[in-house]
C-alpha cells in the first residue's frame, strides 16, 4: 500500500467519523407569525395551549482541501420541513462564492464544490440561503447565513528563509558552543493536527556538529576542533512537520561553517642554525639577512617580535622586525674588519606580541636560533695613522727641510708596501714634496709667511699592488714668523717749525709699520740717523722735539732709524728720511706774502676772465638782484598793426619740455617752478632760426650759472611801418628827440608818445 493510498483511507475515516454528516436536517426556529395549534393541552390555570411552529436553523459545513476527484465535491444539503416534496419550493443560494466555487440544487437544495478547494488561500466561506415558492416567489423561511470550513489537510512542507546559511565558530571551542539557529515554516493550519509541528534533524556534519530538534539551534559536538587541521564545514538540516513522524513532510538547508582562528601554535624557526655572510667593507646600517619563523595560525595571532638575546656580536649587530612579511633583519651596527674578527655568532628569539592567556597551557609562545654570521675579506685601501696631521714650520728654514711624515699601513692580511703623492691641485706653485717611500714632506721652495700663512694639503697613500685602491687625509702646514722684515715709516713726513718755538716743544709724532706678527706685539724704538743739537726724538714713542731755538732760515733732513724686537729675534732696522724746515720771523712773513701774492693774482686772473665774458653777453636786466626774483624785461617793439609776423614772447617756451615734464640739469632743485603754457607763435622761419642760434649761444656759454637764468633775445620784427625806436640807431648827438609823431599813429601809441613826449610831463610831474 503506497503513502497516497493510506493517506486517503486516513481523510476518509476522518470524515466518516465526523459528527457533523453531508446531509443535514435544520430545526424549525419560532415562526414570528401566528400558526394554527398541531394540538392543545390545559395549563394549571385552565387556558389552552399552543404548539409553535420551528423553521430551520443553520450549522457549519466541513470540506476537504484539494479534492481530486472528477464530480463535483458534495458539500451538503439544505432542507425546509414546508418541502412537501413536490417541487413547490426553490432553494436560493447567495454569499462567498455562490454560483461559481459553490453551487445549489434549487429542488433538492444539495450543495457541491465546482473546483479544488486550497486551505491555504481561504480558510472558510460564508453563505446565506433562502427557500421561497415556486409559484409566488415569497420566502416560505427567512433567509439564514451559514459558513462553510476548509478542513486542513498536511500538503505543505516546512521552508527554510535562506537555501544556505554561513556561520562561524572560534576554533579550540568547548563542546556545546552555539554556532547559528536556523528556523523553517510550515503554510499548513497549526491549530488542527499536526500539520505544522516542525522537528529539526541533522542529515550531514555529524559527529562535529549537532541541531536541537524544536529550537533549530547547531552546536559544537566535538572538543579540540582545530582550524589548522580542517577550517571549513558544511552541514545540511532538515525540518519535517508531523511532529517529525512518518508521512510528514520535510524541507532541508545547508550551512557553511568556518572554524576562526586563535592564537593556539607559538612559532617555530625552520632551522636550529642559520649561516649568513657580510664583506668587512660593508657600512653601518647594511642589511645582512633575514631570519623567519612560521606561525600555524594567521592575521594578528602570528605576528611576531624578533630580538637578539645572546652572542658575541650583540654590539656588532641588530635586527628589525618587518612586520609586512613577518621577518627579521640583520644589520651591521658597527664597522666590520676582517683581520680582527671573522665570525659572530648571535641567539635570536621569534615570540608572539598578541598571547591568548587560554592556551597558556600549551607552552611558551616563542622559539630561539642560531645565526653564525662570517665576515668575508676586501682588499681595503690603505688606513692613515691619523685623520689629519698639522705640522708648523718656520719661514726661514732651509730647501729641503723634513717639515713632517705621514704614517699609512695596508689593513689587509698581505700587508701591501705604500706609495705616498702629494695632490698638486692643493700645491699649485709646488712649494713642497713627498717622499714615496716614507711619506716625509719637505720644502722645495721658500717659504714666506707674509705671502701665505696657512698651506692646506692632501696626501694620497695607494698600495703598489693595487694603485687604484687610495686613501687620502688632510695636511695642515702652519708657517711660523720669523723676524725678517725691517720696519717702514708709515708715511712721508714734512714738518715745519716755527723760528720762535720754544724749546723741548713736541713738533712731530712719527710711526712705524711692520710685516712680521710677533706675539708679544710689535715694539718699534726710533732714534736719529747722526746728531743734531737741534732736535731729539723719544726712542719708543716715536717723538720729535725742538731741542733749542733756531733763529735762522735752515732745512734739515733727519734721518731716522726704526728698530723692531720680535721675542728673541734678532732685531731688524731701517733708515727713513724726515725733513724739517725751521725759518725766522721774515723768512716765514716772506713765505706768506709770497703766497698770498700769488693767490691773489689768481683771483685777478680768474675774475678778469669773467669781465670779459660778461661784456661779450650784457644781459638786459635793470635789477641788481638775483634775478630769480624779479621780472624778466623783453625790449621788443614790435610791427605794429600790419606785422603778423611779429615775434611772439611766447615762442621762449617750450611747450614740448613742459609736456614731457623734462627738467633741465642746470635747474636748482628748491627753485624749481613750472612755467605756464602759453599758445605758440605761428610758425615763422626768421624767428625761429633767430632763438635757435641764441639757445646754442647760451647753452654753449662756459660762464652761464649752473641754474636758469636770463637771456635776452632783441629781435624786432620785420615790415614794419615805423622806424626802429632803438636809440642804438639814433644820432650821435645827446639832445632830446622830438616823439610828438607818435600821437599821429594812433590811440594805441598814445602812451608811448607821453613815455617819450618830451619835457613837458616831467615838468608837470615836477
Amino acid at each position: 500500500m503506497t503513502i497516497q493510498q493510506v493517506l486517503l483511507l486516513l481523510l476518509l475515516w476522518m470524515w466518516l467519523l465526523h459528527p457533523c454528516r453531508t446531509e443535514m436536517l435544520f430545526r424549525r426556529t419560532p415562526d414570528l407569525r401566528p400558526r394554527s395549534s398541531v394540538g392543545r393541552t390545559s395549563g394549571s390555570d385552565g387556558k389552552a395551549l399552543h404548539r409553535q411552529k420551528r423553521g430551520w436553523m443553520w450549522n457549519q459545513f466541513f470540506l476537504l482541501e484539494e479534492y481530486t476527484g472528477s464530480d463535483y465535491q458534495y458539500v451538503g444539503k439544505l432542507h425546509s420541513d414546508q418541502d412537501k416534496g413536490d417541487g413547490s419550493l426553490k432553494y436560493i443560494l447567495s454569499g462567498d462564492g455562490a454560483g461559481t466555487l459553490f453551487v445549489i440544487d434549487e429542488k433538492t437544495g444539495d450543495i457541491h464544490a465546482t473546483r479544488r478547494i486550497d486551505r491555504e488561500e481561504k480558510a472558510f466561506y460564508t453563505l446565506r440561503a433562502q427557500a421561497i415558492n415556486r409559484r409566488t416567489l415569497r420566502p416560505v423561511e427567512p433567509e439564514s447565513e451559514f459558513v462553510i470550513k476548509i478542513h486542513d489537510i498536511n500538503d505543505n512542507e516546512p521552508t527554510f528563509p535562506e537555501e544556505i546559511y554561513t556561520a562561524s565558530v572560534p576554533e579550540m571551542s568547548v563542546v556545546g558552543t552555539s554556532v547559528v539557529q536556523v528556523t523553517a515554516t510550515d503554510a499548513d493550519d497549526p491549530s488542527y493536527g499536526n500539520s505544522a509541528r516542525v522537528i529539526y534533524s541533522i542529515l550531514q556534519g555529524q559527529p562535529y556538529f549537532s541541531v536541537e530538534p524544536e529550537t533549530g539551534i547547531i552546536r559544537t559536538a566535538l572538543p579540540n576542533m582545530n582550524r589548522e587541521n580542517r577550517e571549513q564545514y558544511q552541514v545540511v538540516i532538515q525540518a519535517k512537520d508531523m511532529g517529525g513522524q512518518m508521512g510528514g513532510l520535510s524541507g532541508t538547508t545547508t550551512v557553511n561553517i568556518t572554524l576562526t582562528d586563535v592564537n593556539d601554535n607559538p612559532p617555530r624557526f625552520p632551522q636550529s642554525t642559520i649561516h649568513l655572510r657580510i664583506p668587512e667593507s660593508s657600512p653601518v646600517g647594511t642589511a645582512i639577512g633575514s631570519v623567519k619563523a612560521t606561525d600555524a595560525d594567521t592575521g594578528k595571532n602570528a605576528e611576531v617580535e624578533y630580538r637578539i638575546i645572546d652572542g658575541d656580536g650583540t654590539d656588532m649587530f641588530d635586527i628589525v622586525t618587518q612586520k609586512d612579511t613577518q621577518e627579521g633583519i640583520i644589520t651591521v651596527r658597527k664597522p666590520l674588519d676582517y683581520e680582527t674578527r671573522r665570525l659572530y655568532t648571535l641567539k635570536v628569539e621569534a615570540e608572539n606580541t598578541h598571547v591568548d592567556p587560554r592556551f597558556y597551557y600549551l607552552g611558551p609562545f616563542k622559539d630561539t636560533t642560531i645565526v653564525k654570521i662570517s665576515v668575508e675579506d676586501v682588499d681595503e685601501p690603505p688606513v692613515f695613522s691619523r685623520s689629519s696631521y698639522l705640522f708648523e714650520v718656520h719661514e726661514d728654514i732651509e730647501l729641503g727641510t723634513i717639515i713632517g711624515t705621514v704614517m699609512a699601513r695596508d689593513p689587509d692580511s698581505a700587508s701591501s708596501p705604500i706609495r705616498f703623492s702629494l695632490d698638486r691641485h692643493t700645491d699649485l706653485d709646488r712649494i713642497f714634496n713627498i717622499h714615496s717611500g716614507n711619506g716625509s714632506i719637505y720644502t722645495s721652495k721658500p717659504l714666506d709667511r707674509e705671502i701665505s700663512q696657512w698651506h692646506n694639503l692632501s696626501v694620497i697613500a695607494a698600495e703598489i699592488n693595487n694603485p687604484k685602491d687610495t686613501t687620502r687625509v688632510p695636511v695642515y702646514v702652519r708657517i711660523l714668523d720669523v723676524n725678517d722684515n725691517a720696519p717702514q715709516f708709515a708715511v712721508f713726513y714734512d714738518t715745519f717749525v716755527c723760528e720762535n718755538a720754544r724749546a723741548g716743544q713736541l713738533i712731530q709724532t712719527i710711526s712705524a709699520v711692520d710685516k712680521d706678527d710677533p706675539l708679544g706685539g710689535q715694539k718699534f724704538f726710533f732714534s736719529l740717523a747722526a746728531v743734531n743739537p737741534n732736535f731729539t726724538v723719544q726712542d719708543n714713542e716715536g717723538k720729535i722735539h725742538q731741542q733749542r731755538k733756531v733763529f735762522k732760515d735752515t732745512s734739515d733732513k733727519l734721518f731716522l732709524i726704526s728698530s723692531e724686537t720680535n721675542s728673541m729675534q734678532i732685531p731688524q732696522s731701517n733708515q727713513g728720511m724726515h725733513k724739517s724746515v725751521v725759518s725766522d720771523g721774515s723768512a716765514t712773513k716772506n713765505l706768506f706774502n709770497r703766497d698770498l701774492l700769488s693767490f691773489s693774482l689768481q683771483v685777478i686772473v680768474v675774475l678778469f676772465a669773467a669781465l670779459k665774458r660778461q661784456r661779450k653777453k650784457e644781459p638786459l636786466i635793470l635789477s641788481k638782484e638775483d634775478i630769480r626774483d624779479n621780472i624778466v624785461s623783453y625790449n621788443d617793439e614790435g610791427g605794429g598793426e600790419e606785422d603778423t609776423q611779429a615775434f611772439d614772447i611766447g615762442t621762449l617756451r617750450n611747450p614740448a619740455a613742459i609736456e614731457d615734464k623734462k627738467l633741465r640739469r642746470d635747474i636748482i632743485p628748491e627753485t624749481l617752478f613750472v612755467p605756464r603754457r602759453t599758445p605758440s607763435a605761428p610758425d615763422n622761419t626768421d624767428v625761429r632760426d633767430f632763438i635757435n642760434q641764441r639757445l646754442k649761444e647760451h647753452d654753449t656759454d662756459p660762464s652761464a650759472p649752473p641754474y636758469d637764468s636770463l637771456a635776452t633775445y632783441a629781435y624786432e620784427g620785420n615790415d614794419s611801418i615805423a622806424e626802429s625806436l632803438s636809440s642804438l640807431e639814433s644820432g650821435t648827438t645827446e639832445g632830446d628827440q622830438n616823439y610828438d609823431y607818435l600821437r599821429e599813429w594812433g590811440p594805441r601809441f598814445n602812451k608811448l608818445a607821453e613815455m617819450y613826449g618830451g619835457g613837458e610831463s616831467d615838468k608837470d610831474a615836477s
